[in-house]
């Protein structure tokens, strides 16, 4: 759950808002109207705060790419732009976890870098489950996502990090950036710190999902072809 705000404009926005009264109560201490929520895929924990918004909020805009999300106003597609007040808002199909699942991806400028909301699609060193969709599709989906700018910073569904990190550790135990990440992300959590967002950049080194590449992820799960390794990486994450 996140908001993003223009103080200029006096609004907001709100991502996956599941606790609708906090979302609600930050934006009125702040004095912005809420104007749209964006929506990354249908699950409950995700949309199960969007039917209360739509009553509290008159003519409030709920985006999202999947017919099921709950008081779903305006459906969009891969690649559309969206535009709420100044902010444009690129729409990323990525299928998979859900079939109707979107990240949304906002451009940098020169004092912000470019963002992304990508919901249960990419995790720190991770992945979502494939639900309602293959092993292909995850693949195709994270293809979209890895080749953002390598400075995106994206702002995930939940915080697996330290699980996640630990398998990319049994995937990979002589990766160095794994290990660094994994001392950061513990003692952040000792600090009782987020440890969200991360960058694409950064993922490209550490998050088995994102390396099927490298001989190493190969060589774990004794598999070359690129779908066959993400289906192979999934179950043993599964199973971990």
């Amino acid at each position: 759950m996140y908001i993003l705000t223009d103080y200029f404009l006096k609004f907001g926005i709100t991502v996956d808002p599941v606790e609708p009264e906090k979302v609600l109560e930050i934006l009125a201490k702040e004095e912005l109207e809420l104007r749209a929520v964006i929506t990354t895929h249908h699950h409950f924990d995700h949309a199960g705060g969007n039917k209360q918004i739509s009553e509290t909020v008159k003519n409030i805009s709920i985006y999202g790419g999947d017919d099921r999300i709950d008081s779903l106003t305006k459906k969009v597609c891969h690649n559309e732009i969206i535009q709420i007040g100044d902010l444009l808002i690129k729409c990323l199909h990525t299928p998979c976890h859900t079939s109707g699942h979107v990240c949304y991806y906002i451009e940098g400028d020169a004092s912000h870098e470019p963002i992304c909301f990508t919901g249960d699609t990419l995790f720190i060193s991770g992945c979502g489950r494939f639900f309602e969709g293959s092993a292909k599709d995850m693949l195709q989906s994270l293809n979209i996502l890895s080749a953002l700018p390598l400075n995106t910073k994206f702002y995930c569904g939940h915080e697996y990090t330290l699980n996640n990190l630990k398998f990319a550790l049994s995937v990979e135990p002589n990766n160095e950036e794994v290990l660094q990440k994994l001392k950061i992300v513990e003692e952040k959590l000792k600090r009782q710190e987020p440890t969200v967002p991360s960058t694409i950049g950064e993922e490209l080194k550490y998050n088995p999902f994102l390396r099927l590449d490298k001989k190493s992820v190969q060589l774990y799960t004794k598999e070359v072809n690129p779908t066959a390794i993400m289906a192979a990486l999934r179950k043993f994450k599964d199973d971990f």
